[in-house]
């Protein structure tokens, strides 16, 4: 392995689109595998982050459904207020938020660092260019 395949935690992070504290979380619980330095410093292989990036959503277990816009991520927010939650969840570098009721966020378990699935159903979808 070459050292140019080697990210620091903060490069995995913006990588993955969560938080710094969230990778080093994962590194120190071993969710996720690391190469240390010899001054001691974690380093995270580029190819150790695949089970985290999205990926088609036809798995065991997922359930299988006919809307077409499935969208598998990270769950970096949590916010429960009232009646709603604010949920947020990241696909490698795009976000999306979702606002559900509180007794859902609450029956799902929801918490940062889970999997989910985000499942958009739209009659109109809106195209803008950066």
């Amino acid at each position: 392995m070459t050292s140019s395949t080697l990210l620091t935690p903060r490069q995995a992070a913006e990588k993955l689109g969560i938080s710094y504290p969230a990778v080093k979380h994962w590194i120190l619980a071993g969710r996720i595998r690391t190469v240390k330095t010899p001054g001691g410093h974690h380093r995270v292989p580029l190819e150790a982050l695949d089970e985290f990036l999205p990926r088609p959503v036809a798995q065991p277990g997922v359930a299988r459904i006919s809307g077409r816009n499935q969208l598998l991520g990270t769950v970096v927010e949590v916010t429960i207020e009232g009646l709603l939650a604010k949920v947020v969840l990241t696909m490698g570098t795009q976000r999306v938020t979702a606002i559900i009721t509180a007794d859902s966020a609450r029956d799902l378990g929801l918490k940062p660092g889970d999997e989910a699935l985000a499942l958009i159903k739209a009659t109109e979808v809106m195209i803008g260019r950066p």
